[in-house]
């Protein structure tokens, strides 16, 4: 117990003192995230401040998880650094999706065929149970993928992809403390304290962004958190009264999963790539329909508590209607946020931004040459 208080600890600390640092670097490097259409924001942002709690959760698990009790943990540990590295290089110089998704794949592979990190069932999921090696290894691949691109896809509003971070690694923080998971707790708590300290800069309006560099190691390490959490015995978290792994732990991500796998159909229909840049995620609607940006993060925070509690309540039906429930909740919400959207939209939104971002540059109360 004392360890996870200690991580929780250093991790706030380590990022609350890191994050300006970055901020200063940032402004001086003049390396900032730019106003666009697909973009919600109008003046210039600093970016990379994913590196504060990337550093913050690395230092406590380096410090105080034993390897010999989780030596799949060191395997984490270079999955991290190959994802840290690709999201800095797409922050500074933009790289293409095909670069950054084989970057994901090295980092996986890492996790995979060096730390033997794997999802091993499906828990009942259409009446699958044990997976053999080569299957549970391509599960393991296309969970890990999917998770850190939806946590990378929705980081779009200040503060969201954070409190989403939070919600979901304090629900399974607080599920391997019950189990007797040091380690794992240890990572959980690591993420959710480190977010904390980064939101005091990121929250609404944000000082600074975590960028590709926070939201991929972000999904990352809930990918990792995920699975874990589902190969753990139920009965190991009987005081909490958990029967169902594989339904809690869909629902603990339910919300970015759920964007993701919208806006990645709607594109696949239109016939455009699923990774083309577009105003039409979750939080994009709720943004036309004239919320805040701290009401959006609050609504999709609270819709993610939502859904936990919603599967809790549904455990005894087992896991198959669970999900289904989800599926038809998400769905509801979709539609919700994207109807009657009598609000100007985004790029109205933007081509507002856009004056008032070249206001701004002639009052010199931004550098002039970033108006270009």
């Amino acid at each position: 117990m004392e360890y996870v208080v200690f991580a929780s600890f250093l991790s706030f600390v380590v990022a609350f003192l890191t994050t300006p640092v970055v901020i200063k670097i940032a402004d001086a490097k003049k390396l900032f995230d730019q106003p666009s259409a697909q973009k919600v924001h109008y003046t210039p942002i600093p970016t990379f401040g994913g590196v504060a709690f990337f550093v913050a959760v690395l230092f406590s698990v380096i410090l105080l998880v034993s390897f010999k009790s989780a030596p799949e943990m060191q395997h984490f540990i270079a999955a991290s650094i190959v994802v840290f590295l690709i999201g800095l290089k797409d922050d500074i110089l933009l790289i293409s999706p095909t670069k950054k998704f084989l970057g994901q794949l090295l980092s996986v592979f890492l996790l995979t065929y060096q730390g033997h990190f794997q999802l091993s069932s499906l828990q009942g999921l259409l009446g699958i149970h044990e997976l053999n090696t080569v299957v549970a290894t391509i599960f393991t691949y296309l969970t890990v993928l999917v998770i850190i691109n939806a946590f990378n896809l929705i980081d779009g509003v200040d503060g969201l992809a954070g409190m989403m971070g939070i919600v979901t690694g304090l629900f399974f923080g607080c599920s391997f403390m019950i189990a007797g998971d040091l380690p794992y707790a240890i990572l959980a708590f690591s993420l959710v304290f480190s977010l904390m300290a980064f939101l005091i800069y990121n929250f609404s309006p944000a000082r600074v962004f975590m960028g590709d560099t926070g939201s991929l190691f972000l999904g990352l390490v809930i990918s990792v958190l995920a699975i874990k959490f589902i190969n753990t015995d139920f009965r190991l978290l009987a005081k909490l009264n958990i029967t169902e792994t594989g339904a809690m732990g869909f629902a603990a991500i339910f919300i970015p999963l759920m964007d993701t796998l919208r806006v990645f159909s709607i594109r696949i229909y239109k016939g455009l790539s699923p990774f083309s840049r577009d105003v039409n995620h979750i939080h994009h609607l709720l943004l036309n329909k004239g919320y805040a940006h701290v009401k959006v993060t609050i609504i999709l925070s609270a819709l993610s508590l939502a859904n936990l509690l919603l599967a809790y309540s549904l455990q005894s039906l087992g896991i198959n209607v669970m999900i289904g429930v989800l599926m038809v909740s998400g769905i509801i919400t979709a539609w919700i946020c994207s109807a009657n959207r009598n609000k100007p939209n985004q790029k109205e939104n933007y081509k507002v931004g856009a004056s008032k971002f070249s206001f701004l540059a002639k009052k010199r109360v931004i550098s002039p040459e970033l108006n270009n």
